[in-house]
């Protein structure tokens, strides 16, 4: 599982509006001192994001709780937003291409639309999900300080 602690800063009936602050690996990696990632990590870190989960502890506002989702759940989600469209936009090429064989504008039009097709397909398929999603967002109340 995948982990984060965040505070609640907001609670609708039986879901509660969590706020996480991104911290960066970069800390505590040693070697910090010669990877790019630390440039482009130190370029957002800070940054606050909020997340809705269910709340099924009856969490309050000013609780702090960790949040945590499965591997395979954000696996899922990763696939079905980079890779879907992706793989749409090559197979839309190379039909495109098929369809004007002596044109590129077949092959860049077949792409374009796999490619909408793609972010499309996406759209839908996670709005539908975005119950489920909230769903496999697991909290747990920590213990106060």
């Amino acid at each position: 599982m995948i982990t984060e602690t965040g505070r609640v800063v907001a609670v609708r009936g039986d879901k509660a509006w969590v706020q996480t602050i991104r911290a960066s690996a970069c800390e505590s990696c040693s070697a910090r001192s010669g990877c790019g990632q630390r440039v482009l990590a130190s370029a957002s870190s800070g940054r606050a994001n909020q997340i809705l989960v269910s709340n099924h502890l009856d969490a309050r506002v000013g609780d702090e709780v960790t949040v945590a989702i499965e591997e395979s759940a954000l696996l899922w989600a990763s696939l079905l937003v980079y890779a879907l469209p992706l793989l749409l936009l090559v197979l839309g090429a190379v039909a495109g291409q098929q369809w004007l064989p002596a044109q590129d504008a077949g092959a860049i039009a077949g792409a374009l639309a796999g490619l909408v097709a793609g972010f499309g397909i996406a759209r839908i398929r996670l709005r539908y999900q975005d119950e489920a999603l909230v769903r496999s967002l697991k909290i747990r109340r920590l213990p106060a300080q």
